[in-house]
């Protein structure tokens, strides 16, 4: 039996159907969306957690039973009676997504305010999963804090799996979300970054660039993704190029990144190697874009191969 504990904020999600002007209400976040698709990839015997924190309030119940149904342990999950769930709504144009969110106050943002919880939720665990995101909502006191709890997490021969999933408005300042990102790395055993995302705000010349960077900072595995182009994976002294899945059909490109980062994490968590897992990624990223929303039905059985 393998444990993940998944960390971050679960949102409601205002989605797009079909019909013009009109959205479905859901359920999402990227590391709630990668637990998701990892519920589906794993075992039975394997146990998804999630740890965050929400309100005490009826859309904070409804978004702890939909944990639930979807099978991933809520037993972690923090409650603060003064405190709701933030809320986004997506936008799409030729497939693309734009997001506008409300969620300044949202709990998720005090989840490491106490590291004893934390430390908790980690016990036991074998791997942890996290974000950019998770990161960008925590007050620089808490997100100190944090790092230090997966420093020792990891120190305890735990594996740590970081997505940088830049997203510069949520930082005070491009510097502050750059040096947080590699103070992150520091600790974590794998990194999923995407080189558009890293060109931009490192000043990566190639993806080549991006991975040595990573690779400079200690990290033993890195992918990275770059869109429909070609994936440059790199685990020790190992430099592979992957292609993506080709003629796919672009829907709704949300979620890419992290149903790829399931898929590619379970893939290893199953014995696959560097290759077959980033294939196992791209399975499921293309199955996912084809669909509209975060949170899709998936040939599970393709996106574990």
């Amino acid at each position: 039996m393998t444990r993940v504990v998944a960390i971050g904020e679960c949102m409601v999600e205002m989605a797009p159907v079909a019909t013009e002007g009109q959205f479905r209400l859901g359920y999402a976040g990227d590391t709630l969306n990668t637990a998701w698709y990892l519920r589906r990839l794993l075992g039975a015997s394997d146990q998804i957690d999630y740890f965050t924190a929400v309100g005490t309030d009826a859309v904070s119940d409804k978004m702890i039973d939909f944990l639930q149904q979807a099978g991933i342990g809520t037993t972690c999950i923090l409650r603060r009676d003064d405190k709701g769930v933030g809320l986004y709504m997506i936008q799409l144009q030729d497939g693309e997504r734009s997001f506008s969110y409300w969620r300044s106050d949202s709990a998720a943002r005090t989840l490491a305010a106490d590291p004893g919880p934390l430390h908790a939720a980690l016990d036991g665990a074998d791997l942890v999963y996290f974000s950019g995101i998770t990161l960008a909502i925590l007050p620089p006191a808490d997100r100190s804090r944090f790092l230090t709890v997966l420093r020792q997490f990891r120190s305890g021969g735990g594996i740590i799996v970081f997505d940088p999933n830049l997203r510069p408005t949520l930082w005070a300042s491009p510097d502050e979300m750059t040096q947080a990102v590699m103070q992150a790395a520091a600790v974590s055993d794998i990194a999923l970054p995407s080189y558009d995302d890293e060109a931009h705000w490192f000043g990566d010349g190639s993806p080549e660039a991006t991975l040595q960077r990573y690779a400079a900072a200690q990290v033993g595995c890195c992918i990275v993704k770059n869109g429909s182009d070609r994936i440059l994976a790199g685990d020790g002294g190992q430099r592979m190029i992957c292609d993506p899945i080709q003629d796919v059909t672009l829907v709704d490109s949300t979620a890419a990144g992290d149903s790829f980062n399931a898929g590619f994490i379970a893939a290893r968590l199953q014995g696959a190697d560097l290759r077959a897992a980033v294939h196992a990624g791209s399975s499921l990223a293309a199955q996912v874009i084809a669909k509209f929303g975060a949170l899709v039905d998936v040939d599970v059985m393709r996106a574990a191969d």
